[in-house]
């Protein structure tokens, strides 16, 4: 147990909250799940305060941004040691409300990018664009990474006057509800920002065809970004962003950086405890090199210090819940009829540590149509298969639904810049991989992993109309 005495597990609805639950080591949190009333409600409220939000300048909602991003900064004990708590996120890896509060900074100077364009090209008229506000949005965040997710959605959407009703996952909802404690403490005007829990099938729904909500952005799975796009049309066509599954691939050459390759691909499946969607969980390396790169990597993943997410020595902590522990088990067992275990496939971890850990896990020599080369597993599970050709090895990386980051290691600029044309992927890393992004750069999938981009930049589009205005003058 850390620091935390005190746990909110409240829903954040018009600036308002319920009980506050009292925490101790060892005790089970009742969580509060939004039922249809409250979602409703959560729009209601989101709905009544948008005229007054929208009408501010962008200089005055920015005011409220700045507070939430300096709370956020201060508060890296409390919102570290809940993660840790709700879905075992080591502490010595936590970062996440600093990038939260950093988004919520550049949003705050970000407003004024909201503009149109004028024309004069029709003779007789003078025309414009205006950039204006959707109204209630609504976010809804996956549980990997829940306040990176809460920034990234809630303050474009803020800085372009709209307000948000925000859906945490009921698998880590503790940041997003104890964030909600620090918009309070912010000033927000009640309604602007309402933060609500539960699972997908009550309030995710209600949300996805609510006729009040206007815009969607969500990321998780395939299966759930289909039943909201699904669902978007069938009420009221809202716009939809979604960033969704990834089975990215890593490609290694024979003239890379070998060790920069192993440490890289390692930490990109280890990260997390492969609970990342862009982790590279399909690795191809060149025939000539295959057995150095796997021996090396083996070495790597073994060097894990796995064991209570709340102390500061551990590096690997458990997968994020039962269910989770057993979608990993399971596909580790198919995955043990189609490939070569290499390392791994059980709950053994170094240390014995106790809880859902599952240990690193390699696989070689996976046929490319298996289950575990197809679908994604969400855990520290990698494939790594060879090759001989260049046209040999695109062909695999692309042979995938997914297309949301791929990788290639190689000192050769010509081949670098082919592979960056040729991966089907919304973010091609070279000489790198996940998780590396760029802040202003626009982050999203091919194919079925997903629709829409998000980056510094770019989110700001996500959640603001254009609307053509027609000006003609008397000559």
């Amino acid at each position: 147990m850390g620091s935390i005495q005190k746990i909110e597990t409240r829903l954040f609805i018009n600036g308002k909250v319920g009980v506050l639950f009292t925490s101790s080591q060892g005790t089970h949190h009742t969580l509060h799940e939004a039922s249809e009333e409250d979602t409703d409600a959560a729009v209601a409220a989101a709905k009544a305060a948008f005229p007054s939000w929208s009408a501010l300048g962008p200089d005055q909602r920015g005011v409220y941004m700045k507070k939430l991003a300096a709370l956020l900064h201060a508060s890296y004990k409390e919102l570290s040691e809940l993660e840790a708590m709700s879905m075992g996120r080591p502490v010595s890896t936590y970062f996440d409300n600093h990038a939260c509060a950093s988004t919520f900074e550049h949003y705050a100077e970000a407003g004024y990018e909201a503009q149109g364009v004028s024309s004069l090209n029709t003779p007789g008229f003078v025309n414009m664009t205006f950039k204006q506000p959707y109204g209630v949005v609504a976010a809804i965040i996956p549980w990997n990474l829940p306040l990176v997710f809460f920034g990234n959605k809630v303050a474009p959407a803020l800085a372009a006057g709209n307000t948000v009703v925000l859906k945490s996952s009921e698998k880590a909802p503790l940041s997003s509800a104890y964030a909600a404690t620090l918009v309070e403490k912010a000033g927000f005007p009640p309604g602007v920002i309402n933060v609500i829990s539960g699972h997908g099938q009550t309030s995710g729904a209600i949300l996805s065809s609510h006729m009040d909500v206007r815009a969607l952005s969500f990321t998780g799975s395939c299966r759930t970004g289909r039943l909201i796009q699904a669902a978007a049309a069938k009420s009221n066509l809202k716009n939809v962003i979604l960033e969704l599954g990834g089975k990215s691939p890593a490609v290694v050459f024979s003239d890379c950086d070998l060790e920069t390759a192993v440490t890289d691909t390692q930490n990109s499946i280890e990260w997390n405890s492969g609970q990342v969607c862009m982790a590279n969980s399909r690795i191809y390396v060149e025939e000539s090199i295959a057995d150095k790169f796997v021996e090396r990597f083996k070495a790597k993943a073994a060097s894990i210090s796995a064991g209570d997410p709340l102390d500061p020595a551990t590096t690997h902590g458990p997968q994020a819940d039962a269910a989770q522990w057993d979608t990993v088990q399971k596909y580790l067992e198919m995955g043990k009829t189609s490939g070569n275990l290499a390392m791994g496939g059980t709950t053994n971890v170094a240390g014995g540590a106790k809880g859902y850990f599952i240990e690193p896990s390699i696989f070689l020599r996976t046929p490319e149509d298996a289950v575990i080369m197809k679908e994604e597993i969400f855990g520290p599970v990698v494939n790594i298969n060879t090759f001989k050709t260049e046209e040999e090895v695109i062909a695999k990386a692309n042979d995938s639904e997914f297309g949301l980051y791929a990788a290639v290691y190689t000192t050769d600029i010509n081949r670098a810049m082919r592979f960056a044309k040729a991966l089907e992927a919304g973010t091609v890393g070279v000489n790198c991989t996940s998780p590396t992004l760029a802040k202003d750069m626009p982050f999203g999938g091919y194919k079925s992993s997903g629709s829409g981009r998000e980056g510094l930049g770019h989110s700001l589009n996500n959640f603001l109309e254009t609307k053509t205005v027609l000006i003609k003058i008397n000559q």
